[in-house]
């Protein structure tokens, strides 16, 4: 049988396999792009009397944006200061005089400056404890000469309405004697862990597991607290910290506001 001899032919490559290879080898291949980093959480500084709302809807409100916020809550006064020591920030959210004080200093642009929402003081007792009445003056009076040990705090929006309510019951001097001053929000807590009997603060602060609402201040010793919202002329975008404030004040961020007992402004 006669033998067939082939030609072993080399094996090639497909020329446009061969050419991308060749940049493959040589560094002309395109990178690809790396995903731009997030941007800078917008950055908001927020009274504690708001702070239940704002925690509620701040996973809705950060989609609705697609941003991502940073919040610091404490007493509005606190938080002033932290302003005028140079603190930056985005938004925030503190009383009428301090905000327009702001906006004097120029740290504040005044077309931003939005009025969010109000609330009172009340009484706030451990859960399940009896319901003292605070209806009217001489209630809350008994009440709070009954209490072994009343929370207040030390500095915050509260406080002046506490120690007026105080002076005008007669008995401001035998309730310090017996009062546990507290840090920003740090009442209601102290009455849920049984520290003390009693804490009278922004009734929006009350509203905690483990503390019941005795009720607001009577008429006659009320004062409404109103919190006011404004950005930075430093923001670092405007457009998105006046998105912000949009929602703050719209709808969504109302009936948050209402589930915990704040009073959302006329708009």
């Amino acid at each position: 049988m006669p033998i067939v001899r082939r030609s072993i032919r080399p094996r090639t490559r497909p020329l446009h396999a061969v050419a991308a290879l060749l940049l493959l080898v040589s560094g002309g291949c395109r990178a690809v792009p790396e995903p731009a980093p997030d941007p800078a959480p917008l950055r908001l500084l927020s009274s504690n009397g708001v702070r239940p709302a704002i925690e509620a809807v701040q996973p809705q409100m950060e989609m609705a944006l697609g941003l991502r916020l940073s919040v610091e809550f404490s007493t509005a006064t606190a938080l002033k200061r932290k302003i005028d020591a140079g603190e930056p920030f985005d938004v925030a959210i503190l009383t009428p005089a301090l905000i327009d004080d702001l906006i004097t200093q120029g740290k504040a642009v005044a077309g931003s400056r939005a009025d969010l929402a109000r609330v009172g003081v009340g009484v706030g007792a451990r859960e399940g404890a009896p319901r003292s009445d605070v209806s009217t003056p001489e209630a809350l009076k008994r009440t709070l000469l009954d209490a072994k040990v009343v929370a207040y705090t030390a500095e915050g929006q509260s406080r002046a309405t506490v120690d007026k309510g105080l002076a005008q019951l007669g008995i401001a001097e035998v309730v310090a004697a017996k009062s546990m001053l507290t840090g920003p929000g740090e009442g209601p807590g102290a009455v849920a862990a049984g520290k003390a009997d009693l804490v009278m603060t922004l009734i929006s602060e009350i509203l905690i597991p483990g503390v019941q609402l005795l009720g607001p201040f009577p008429a006659e010793m009320q004062n409404y607290i109103v919190f006011t919202a404004a950005r930075s002329p430093n923001a670092k975008s405007a457009d998105a910290a006046d998105a912000l404030l949009r929602y703050l004040t719209g709808p969504e961020s109302a009936e948050a506001m209402k589930a915990h007992a704040l009073e959302p402004m006329a708009r």
